[in-house]
């Protein structure tokens, strides 16, 4: 299905990971639709070619990762009633693909528990067929991190080299309910050797922390080990960060904060999702906001995909998933830490311009700073670039300048002039000879992005600006450039710029995808084109027919009880997200003004005249 393919591509593609392959709910298949052995082999061999036919496409060239359920690289089972099976296993304990079927018939899944346990086709599908962290440093490394190969380190973490410099990454954070959700981090050490002793500095952070404890994790329990050698997963406790961070020995680490910022990352993990889907949480008891936050905040490190903020206004926390069932897991685990009241789900839109902008010059509230800037839309590759993690805030200038003059054809110059990289927007320096600038940046890139994150049309996030200023007036009296004074003037530049530039409100699409038994699709079409959607394909597939469209978020909410339905709960599907698209013309006026309600905001759609005592005259 469509979400299992984007995994693919992913894995295999981008990060250079040797695939096996489980083919799950085969139970569905027996117990529902009542196929044969036959039909079911040919289902599962169906499935196997079309995977390694996806599998031949993103592989690195010269490697052969198909695989092969004649030699063990496929297992078929069903992971809700715990069992699976390889041809090896099935050979090995005299067993047929009969006799699951016939163990159905019986209703003893107990035996298939027992006797075929998930774990083992899957361990040993491990062991057996993926490659060991010598062999796929050399082909991964180079992929997946951004330093110098030919380094001292760069040559560790190709042998994956017990005793070079100590180099790993935090891949996960596992919160523990039975032990009071104190978090573990799990991750993985590249180069070197991690000794439970040593301190460790976070270089995304850029912070130093101590290990409590470490050791490998037994499904929830972490077994005290006394160190862990290059190529070997680990766990510790002792700090928190996010996934993704990567760490390197505290001691070896330059005073220099310009030398730290040097120091080469992994590359960004990239997940084919956005926070579309929004619920507001605000704690029973008042005095528990702040534990509320740290509560969230530990969460939201587990899961990345997820975002939160704090209105300050309501009190309320808005949290924003890729779904309404993300969001309605993560407030069940928080309500398990702090009892909360939930809001109703509520779609995340973009705010977004379609033409170049006429130049605004406006002042700051005391008069004595002046800001002249225009807006345009980003060009749909710089877009893809920062949207895959490949432009980035916290590149280096010159490196980054250079990757946007050869990837999407910018101007050398104008590309070193970026001054802040944000959320899929851009902010850029189109002055020459500027006095007094390093005063007011910080200042400038808040202002930019508090504005971003909620824009003029509806207090909506901002996707794909690009807002130039080209001079900029700034007080020599330092009294006079506080943050209230310059945050006004770039405020009100950037909202009139906007207007200026036909705003639109953009709505997160969904792809979806749906498996349905022959002589139900006809309802599940109805209920497609009954949500706004748009249905791209229908293909028979044996004893199924395959639907594949997709759907504006905002109609999704509710979508799965009626596909189940009309279905008999017999359809499989999923939804993955796709992009944001122009809400129609008939609805977006509507939909910006019911926002602004519900947000407590004028009735009314945004003018210019807010911004006008702010507009610099020449006198």
């Amino acid at each position: 299905m469509t979400q299992t393919e984007t995994n693919i591509r992913l894995a295999v593609g981008e990060e250079l990971c040797k695939p096996v392959l489980f083919i799950n709910k085969v139970d569905r298949l027996i117990s529902e639709l009542k196929l044969s052995p036959e039909k079911t082999y040919a289902r599962i061999d169906k499935i196997s070619t079309e995977v390694n036919e996806l599998i031949k496409k993103v592989r690195p060239k010269g490697l052969d990762w198909s695989v092969d359920f004649s030699k063990n690289s496929v297992a078929v089972g069903s992971a809700k009633h715990g069992w699976g099976f390889t041809f090896g296993i099935l050979k090995e304990k005299g067993y047929t693909p009969v006799t699951v079927f016939e163990k159905y018939q019986e209703g003893d899944i107990n035996w298939l528990r027992e006797n075929l346990p998930l774990d083992e086709p899957i361990l040993r599908m491990v062991v057996d067929h993926l490659p060991n962290p010598v062999t796929a440093a050399k082909y991964r490394i180079p992929k997946i991190w951004s330093g110098d190969l030919d380094s001292e380190l760069g040559k560790a973490l190709q042998t994956s080299d017990p005793n070079g410099p100590l180099y790993g990454m935090i891949t996960k954070l596992f919160l523990d309910p039975k032990q009071g959700y104190r978090a573990t981090l799990i991750g993985r050490v590249f180069s070197g050797t991690l000794h439970q002793t040593d301190s460790l500095f976070l270089v995304n952070s850029r912070s130093p922390n101590r290990i409590k404890r470490l050791g490998v994790m037994e499904i929830t329990d972490l077994l005290d080990v006394p160190k862990i050698p290059a190529g070997n997963l680990f766990a510790l406790y002792g700090f928190i960060c996010p996934s993704g961070e990567t760490f390197v020995a505290a001691d070896t680490v330059p005073k220099s904060k310009e030398e730290q910022a040097k120091i080469p990352t992994f590359e960004k993990i990239r997940y084919a999702c956005e926070a579309v889907v929004s619920r507001s949480i605000k704690p029973q008891d008042p005095h528990d906001l702040g534990k509320l936050g740290d509560v969230v905040g530990k969460w939201l490190q587990a899961d990345p995909t997820a975002q939160f903020r704090l209105d300050k206004e309501s009190k309320e926390y808005i949290l924003s998933g890729i779904d309404p069932l993300q969001i309605e897991i993560l407030v069940k685990r928080i309500n398990n830490q702090v009892k909360i009241d939930i809001g109703e789900p509520i779609i995340v839109y973009r705010e977004k311009i379609d033409k170049r902008s006429k130049l605004y010059h406006t002042k700051s509230s005391n008069t004595h700073n002046r800001i002249l800037l225009y807006m345009e839309p980003l060009d749909k590759k710089t877009e893809e670039l920062i949207e895959s993690g490949k432009v980035t805030d916290l590149q280096d200038p010159k490196e980054r300048a250079k990757f946007l003059r050869e990837e999407a054809g910018w101007d050398a110059k104008e590309a070193r002039r970026i001054v802040d990289v944000f959320k899929g927007n851009l902010l850029v320096n189109g002055t020459s000879g500027l006095q007094r600038f390093d005063r007011i940046k910080n200042d400038l890139i808040s202002s930019f992005r508090n504005w971003l994150s909620e824009c003029i049309l509806a207090k909506e996030p901002a996707i794909g600006l690009k807002a130039v200023f080209t001079d900029l007036v700034i007080h020599e009296d330092q009294r006079h450039t506080q943050f209230a004074q310059t945050a006004s003037m770039a405020y009100s530049g950037f909202s009139l710029a906007m207007l200026d530039a036909e705003p639109h409100i953009y709505e997160p699409i969904q792809r979806i995808d749906v498996k349905t038994p022959q002589g139900t699709e006809s309802g599940v079409l109805s209920i497609i084109n009954r949500h706004r959607g748009q249905v791209k394909n229908v293909v028979p597939e044996g004893e199924y027919v395959r639907i594949q469209g997709k759907l504006p978020a905002a109609e999704l909410i509710g979508i799965a009880d009626e596909i189940r339905g009309t279905t008999q709960g017999k359809a499989f599907f999923g939804y993955e997200f796709s992009g944001f698209e122009k809400v129609p013309k008939s609805l977006e006026d509507d939909l910006i003004l019911q926002i602004r309600r519900r947000k407590g905001m004028k009735d009314e759609l945004p003018t210019p005249a807010s911004w006008d005592r702010f507009i610099y005259k020449r006198s």
